[in-house]
């Protein structure tokens, strides 16, 4: 697929991927599972924004109670643009981790091109880094994940998204 920087990351994807939030919570708790078998976690960091929900369901279910959060902006509502780091983790949450993220869980909803994970790497490159969805360029930045996508495809996640009226796939068909 040729580049058209003109097209949002959304349009250039093509492929739609909704997830409701009965299955998000399912794919969240399965990521526990796998996390269950790795840890113990001194501590949850949520890659802000995406990554609270699923870094609070995974939580609740290791028993974690210290998280902290690493926000980093890289999206415009759905244009992928430059990277800012917003706010880095405390001191003592990184205290936690021996200042290289040994013990640390780092948790994020996707892992699309790896721009954020790397980021978040070069803070904490010692902290186990899941993710509920991966795509193929991030993939290997990701220690741990659910469900790999195509990197064509475009995730709509629960709280991006509403009910509505969708028209047949064939016209004329309703």
């Amino acid at each position: 697929m040729a580049e058209h920087p003109e097209l949002s990351a959304q349009e250039r994807a093509g492929k739609a991927f909704p997830v409701s939030w009965d299955q998000f919570h399912r794919d969240c708790r399965a990521l526990t599972w796998r996390l269950n078998e790795v840890g113990p976690f001194h501590a949850v960091i949520a890659i802000t924004r995406g990554g609270l929900v699923p870094a609070a369901i995974v939580a609740r279910e290791l028993g974690v109670r210290v998280i902290d959060t690493v926000c980093i902006a890289s999206y415009d509502h759905n244009k992928q643009g430059d990277l800012n780091v917003l706010k880095g983790v405390s001191p003592d949450t990184a205290k936690l981790g021996g200042g290289t993220g040994k013990g640390l869980l780092i948790v994020d909803d996707l892992v699309d091109t790896g721009k954020t994970g790397r980021m978040v790497r070069d803070l904490l490159p010692d902290a186990h880094f899941a993710t509920v969805y991966a795509k193929p360029k991030g993939r290997p930045l990701v220690d741990t994940f659910i469900t790999e996508v195509s990197q064509d495809t475009w995730i709509f996640f629960p709280w991006d998204t509403a009910l509505s009226f969708q028209p047949p796939i064939r016209d004329g068909a309703a």
